[in-house]
């Protein structure tokens, strides 16, 4: 039977209706009440003209509206397109116009935020508001609807979708440019979901805590791998590492996912001992876990035991280590997840010999449907899967990592590098061009380099180079102000290197960005002391 994203919640409904489905601020939603209030939402979004495919944007912190307006887009036989809270103004413009985005679901105080960039967004039909309603008039006269508003709802008749069809778009940084749109279909999502329950041996009275964003695709999979076997997932906007420890402890949680800044925090702080009673498993994804995090927090959590994953938006999830092999594979990224295969490739497709670094292709049900609207981009990671039979005539397409990784004789992985410049700092993928746009639009500098510097604590760390003729600590204050006001906080530059020559170059005339990242890699040596 064909299964689409929504149907992991609705079909659960059908089989456990009183189940608790989401917690949320110690209110519980049943999986009965929860699936028929996305229900309720895909008939709204289609009382107010959404068509098959179109996209619906949603833009609010962590709350079971939320999720319902993710997954009633996805009910009506629309696109649900979830943006980070963290995002400032302009980069949620950028989004809302890349993919046409037709309804957004939004709060009055961060529709307030958006008002001055609206006006970018053409497309944009409809504007729903969670809460109290925006008295401000706005721009192009877009509708501003009530979320609950009591309008005529005509009888649930969703648009006709199959499983191969286009549910979700997730934006994820690159290395040049601006957040690119992964487009993720029914069948991709659902295949995610059941690999990951299937590993992780999800069950229905687990409770799954959701710390990270629902924008990024292991934050969403902990919605996903919870309504595939019936779970609860407690949703979390946290402030302070030690209010998630509490949340553990009194939710009674079963299964923690963090990335790698978070479970170093989490590490040094001190775990009820009660805890082990029922956290049966923790996940960590995002970047390497350091070594010493994992063993002081198998030290304090003896009874937990840890997953430790490597993946890419663009196919979801790629690889886990199981917790029986992480003394005898150290440093590993394990193997493929269920349904999937994982390639070590030469530059020309053959496979490496072991301990040969090589690219990780991604071969399977989870490979994405492209870049949103970005055919050249698309072309470059989407490619066909090497070794296929000379007489096929439609190729199978992988989706080829760009990770240097190599392959041991038992079929292990171990991460090497990127091929890219994309800067990987507290779970976040930063683009470099970003901010560096920012950083010229001020016109305070002739040149500016953003890189990620090897960082303890965060991964990496922003790091901002520039020239100017007149370069000092007034420019660079007013550089930080610039990104400050335009970029989120893991966006923003640790340290600003006003330097008083040009930046060097390398033999094509471009900024050496590898001879910079060399003179900084010590930079933040004292940090881990």
């Amino acid at each position: 039977m064909t299964e689409l994203i929504h149907d992991l919640l609705i079909r659960q409904a059908q089989r456990t209706p009183t189940n608790p489905a989401l917690r949320s601020g110690g209110a519980e939603w049943s999986y009965q009440t929860l699936a028929d209030a996305v229900q309720s939402a895909a008939a709204h979004y289609l009382d107010l003209g959404l068509a098959r495919g179109d996209r619906v944007a949603v833009y609010l912190d962590k709350r079971p509206e939320t999720v319902i307006a993710l997954f009633g887009a996805a009910a009506a036989g629309g696109v649900f397109v979830p943006v980070n809270p963290l995002l400032k103004a302009e980069q949620v413009a950028h989004i809302l116009g890349d993919c046409n985005v037709r309804i957004l679901v939004t709060s009055a105080d961060r529709l307030a935020l958006l008002r001055p960039v609206l006006p970018h967004c053409p497309d944009l039909q409809t504007i729903l508001i969670v809460g109290k309603l925006a008295d401000e008039a706005i721009p192009n006269a877009i509708p501003v609807i009530g979320w609950d508003a009591p309008i005529p709802i005509t009888a649930f008749k969703p648009h006709q979708v199959i499983d191969g069809d286009v549910a979700a778009i997730l934006y994820t940084s690159g290395s040049t440019g601006r957040p690119k749109g992964v487009v993720l279909s029914h069948r991709n999502l659902v295949g995610g979901a059941v690999s990951v329950a299937s590993y992780l041996d999800n069950q229905p009275d687990d409770r799954i805590l959701s710390v990270l964003p629902l924008s990024f695709d292991y934050g969403l999979s902990q919605l996903t791998t919870a309504f595939r076997v019936g779970a609860c997932t407690v949703l979390m906007n946290y402030l302070l590492p030690r209010d998630v420890i509490r949340t553990v402890a009194r939710e009674r949680i079963t299964g923690l996912a963090a990335v790698p800044p978070l479970w170093i925090q989490l590490a040094e702080l001190d775990w009820p001992e009660t805890v082990g009673e029922h956290l049966r498993y923790l996940t960590n994804s995002g970047g390497a876990m350091p070594g010493a995090t994992l063993a002081n927090l198998r030290a304090k959590l003896p009874q937990t035991k840890p997953f430790l994953m490597y993946g890419l938006t663009e196919a979801f999830r790629s690889t886990y280590l199981p917790p029986e092999d992480i003394d005898r594979r150290p440093g590993s990224m394990g193997k493929a997840i269920p349904n999937a295969e994982i390639l070590v490739v030469r530059e020309d497709g053959s496979p490496c010999a072991p301990g040969e670094p090589g690219e990780l292709v991604h071969r399977g049900v989870h490979v994405a449907l492209g870049y949103w609207n970005d055919v050249e981009k698309t072309a470059e990671r989407f490619k066909p899967a090497p070794g296929q039979p000379a007489g096929l005539p439609i190729p199978e397409i992988a989706v080829w990592s760009g990770d240097t990784v190599t392959l041991d004789a038992d079929g292990y992985l171990y991460f090497v590098g990127r091929r890219d410049e994309m800067i990987k700092t507290s779970g976040y993928r930063v683009s470099p061009t970003e901010v560096e746009e920012v950083v010229y639009a001020t016109g305070q500098v002739a040149e500016v380099a953003a890189l990620g510097v090897t960082h303890p604590v965060i991964g990496q760390a922003v790091v901002l180079v520039t020239f100017a003729l007149d370069n000092g600590e007034a420019i660079s204050a007013a550089l930080l102000a610039a990104c400050q006001a335009q970029l989120p906080m893991f966006m923003l530059p640790a340290r600003i290197i006003a330097r008083q020559e040009p930046l060097p170059r390398n033999p094509n005339g471009k900024i050496d960005r590898k001879r910079l990242a060399l003179e900084l890699a010590d930079l933040f040596e004292d940090a881990a002391r």
